[in-house]
């Protein structure tokens, strides 16, 4: 029988309805464990970049910050109407393996990590590779993939 309790949580959102899902299991097991829940969102400024943007391109970065901090947002008030409120809405700037396994593991001393199954289409996945497969080999701590549900009726 697993006895591991997990207190700080670490769940990537992106929009997706992996994320979204990998999202609230992460405050299912949160509450479980008397923990709380990191949520980020990484802007991968390397996109830009690759696309053949300026990493300087404020209006794109502009508009996909304001859409993080709507997801942010959402994700704060799905947390209230589930009456939890340990969470901490981290919204940073990079490559989001690196943030994921590195910076936001330490920082917040995270003991698990919540990814969905991919949040990425395939081409998104063929340039930056998978960053669930990424966490899964690189993670400091446990790692739990949520495979999306078949939804019960």
């Amino acid at each position: 029988m697993l006895t591991q309790t997990y207190k700080n949580i670490l769940v990537g959102v992106d929009g997706s309805d992996q994320g979204d899902l990998a999202y609230q299991q992460a405050i299912e097991v949160a509450k479980r464990n008397n923990g709380r829940v990191i949520v980020a969102h990484v802007i991968e400024n390397k996109v830009y970049t690759m696309m053949g943007y300026s990493s300087l391109n404020d209006g794109l970065l502009d508009q996909e910050t304001e859409g993080a901090k709507e997801i942010l947002a959402d994700c704060k008030e799905y947390a209230k109407s589930v009456d939890f409120n340990q969470v901490e809405t981290v919204l940073t700037y990079g490559t989001a393996k690196e943030v994921m396994c590195q910076d936001l593991p330490k920082k917040y001393e995270v003991d698990l990590i919540m990814v969905g199954q991919s949040g990425l289409n395939a081409v998104e996945r063929l340039m930056m590779g998978s960053v669930s497969s990424y966490i899964i080999r690189h993670a400091p701590c446990d790692v739990l993939i949520v495979h999306p549900e078949t939804k019960k009726k």
